[in-house]
């Protein structure tokens, strides 16, 4: 496969770029084989254009954000990583702009500095503001499409276009962005002025949570399954004696059933082993079908 009219943006905008890239340290479950270039966009510019190039050459893409919700096993094309330098945070009255790259703690703790309320859901979760967005990240009874109100996005067409929240069909893990493929550059958030004490308070308090009952000190992809309707897939996952089930060094969480974890060294064979046998053994005990909430990609 040819890159030189990426290699060739990249130089333009004195952009990194690696061929032949392991990406299983920009993932949050440290599993990852090669893509065939890896490149990481430093301006809205550059990103314009390495996306035009990709689509008018046919490359095939992925965009890579914090890798919180990713199992990969390779990708046999560009790798574009939206980080730090498209990761700006403005605050504006009651509104807060967050760059995709953005990681989502900051744009929380930019929220908590200015007084303002409606993010203290989102505090902790190790994702972006981009990839929040993308797949309508939230916790504790709260998702980004209750405060978000825009979003700037590089169309089809190669456009910089902004899409209102109607727009964007945000719904339980899931936006339009997955079946339009727009790039998100930035989502405006509309917050609520309250006390800081307050905010720090909620915000702790819902941390604490996360440490109490989540295996934060095992790589992970977070929840590994969609909630599904009526019921809890830990709970499910936990009635059919899967807790602590391992397939390698994958492992169903034996402090959160609705965690598959990298105990260590475990690969994307096992991991997609152990999540057909739990998707099996609560079809079979349980008539519910589990969906993977975790971004698969395997091409």
């Amino acid at each position: 496969m040819d890159h030189a009219q990426i290699k060739a943006v990249c130089n333009k905008y004195n952009c990194p770029f690696e061929e032949n890239f392991v990406l299983a340290n920009r993932t949050s479950m440290k599993i990852g084989g090669e893509c065939d270039l890896f490149v990481e966009a430093n301006s809205e510019e550059c990103l314009v254009e390495l996306l035009k190039v990709c689509r008018e050459s046919s490359l095939p893409y992925f965009l890579l954000g914090r890798g919180s919700n990713l199992l990969i096993r390779r990708f046999g094309g560009v790798v574009i990583a939206i980080g730090a330098a498209l990761g700006t945070i403005t605050v504006d009255g009651n509104t807060i702009t967050a760059g995709a790259g953005a990681a989502l703690s900051a744009v929380c703790n930019a929220a908590l500095e200015n007084s303002l309320s409606g993010m203290e859901c989102l505090y902790g979760i190790p994702g972006s503001a981009g990839g929040a967005l993308y797949m309508n990240a939230g916790a504790y009874g709260g998702e980004i499409k209750d405060i978000a109100k825009s979003a700037r996005c590089i169309d089809g067409s190669g456009n910089v276009v902004e899409m209102t929240a109607e727009e964007m069909g945000l719904s339980y893990r899931h936006s339009v962005f997955s079946e339009n493929g727009f790039c998100i550059l930035s989502v405006t958030m509309e917050l609520i002025p309250r006390d800081k004490a307050e905010i720090r308070a909620k915000m702790d308090e819902l941390m604490q949570k996360r440490r109490d009952k989540q295996p934060l000190e095992f790589p992970s992809c977070g929840s590994t399954f969609k909630r599904p309707e009526g019921y809890f897939a830990a709970a499910l996952i936990e009635e059919c004696g899967l807790k602590g089930c391992m397939v390698g060094g994958a492992q169903v969480s034996e402090k959160h059933s609705g965690f598959v974890i990298n105990r260590g060294g475990a690969t994307f064979e096992d991991v997609m082993e152990l999540v057909g046998h739990i998707k099996s053994a609560v079809r079979e005990q349980k008539g519910v079908e589990l969906e993977c909430e975790m971004l698969i990609v395997d091409r």
